[in-house]
């Protein structure tokens, strides 16, 4: 790829990870119609464990890897607790109780919850296009999780959509705390879903769904392990590293939920609901506010 110029071989690794993101919603609906969330979790979290470990291996990393994991393993394992163990728990629930295109148009705001937990943690300030933002997006959720009928609130699945709901609290969490990691990326990723398996596998065990395995859904779990908890987090690295324009590259995700909408009806079956699509755009209109406040500060 030596003939491309950086951006142009950033915009091509932030394209390759956002076009592996968008269908991951569509491997969870399937593999969750054979394993239960916490199956689907153990056997991704093994996945991509292997993946990343194979990964420092050719990068001639093992000894930082096992050095780091003496240093630093009450970090490794409470980052592990948050993600993957936590979130991609509560996640998988919120897919299982919800349509896939519902549950990851409510995950993409993330990002505005990201904005006001910054505020006790990391002591920033919300300006009032964080407001806006915020407004457009929760629109677009209430929109969404009462399938367009916002008068009478009758919400679809509420479980469901606090589960959603919850997942964002958890994402945004962990990324305020990472701004502390002092771990490099790669070696830290790898670390939490180390210290997350022993914990996704008691978890299992005590619940009893170490038993009871339907292997028609083992090549979903072991797609989402590779793709979405592996490769697209090293070709979105490596993309944000090559960018003189980290905005431009950022801006490649608004593509995701998209593209996920179009592969769930055509693969899982889902058919899609016109609630979605207004809510989703509401959805994106916020984030693209937030976006581009951002980018005028700058």
């Amino acid at each position: 790829m030596s003939k491309f110029s950086n951006n142009t071989q950033a915009m091509l690794f932030g394209l390759g990870a956002v076009l592996l993101w968008s269908t991951v919603a569509t491997a969870f609906s399937i593999s969750l119609k054979y394993f239960s969330p916490t199956q689907l979790l153990l056997v991704a979290n093994i996945v991509s464990l292997i993946f990343l470990t194979t990964l420092i291996a050719l990068k001639g990393e093992t000894k930082q890897l096992i050095s780091f994991a003496k240093q630093s393993w009450k970090s490794s394992l409470f980052f592990g607790a948050i993600n993957p163990f936590l979130y991609y728990l509560i996640l998988l629930q919120a897919y299982n109780m919800l349509p896939a295109q519902e549950a990851q148009a409510i995950n993409y705001t993330w990002a505005i919850m990201l904005s006001f937990m910054a505020v006790p943690i990391l002591k920033q300030r919300i300006k009032s296009a964080d407001y806006i933002a915020a407004a457009a997006c929760y629109f677009g959720v209430l929109y969404i999780s009462t399938r367009g009928q916002i008068a009478s609130l009758e919400f679809s699945n509420v479980t469901g959509v606090a589960f959603a709901l919850l997942s964002t609290i958890i994402w945004a969490l962990y990324w305020l705390l990472n701004t502390k990691d002092k771990r490099p990326s790669l070696i830290g990723l790898t670390l939490n879903f180390a210290f997350a398996l022993p914990l996704i596998t008691i978890f299992a065990g005590v619940t009893g769904e170490l038993n009871h395995w339907n292997n028609d859904g083992l090549w979903g779990a072991i797609y989402i392990g590779l793709f979405e908890m592996g490769l697209s987090f090293v070709l979105w690295n490596r993309a944000l590293k090559l960018t003189t324009n980290a905005s431009q590259v950022a801006n490649l995700i608004f593509l995701s939920p998209l593209l996920s909408i179009i592969w769930l009806s055509q693969f899982a079956g889902e058919p899609i609901l016109r609630s979605t699509l207004i809510g989703l755009a509401c959805i994106l209109v916020g984030l693209f506010i937030q976006n581009w406040a951002k980018r005028k500060k700058q």
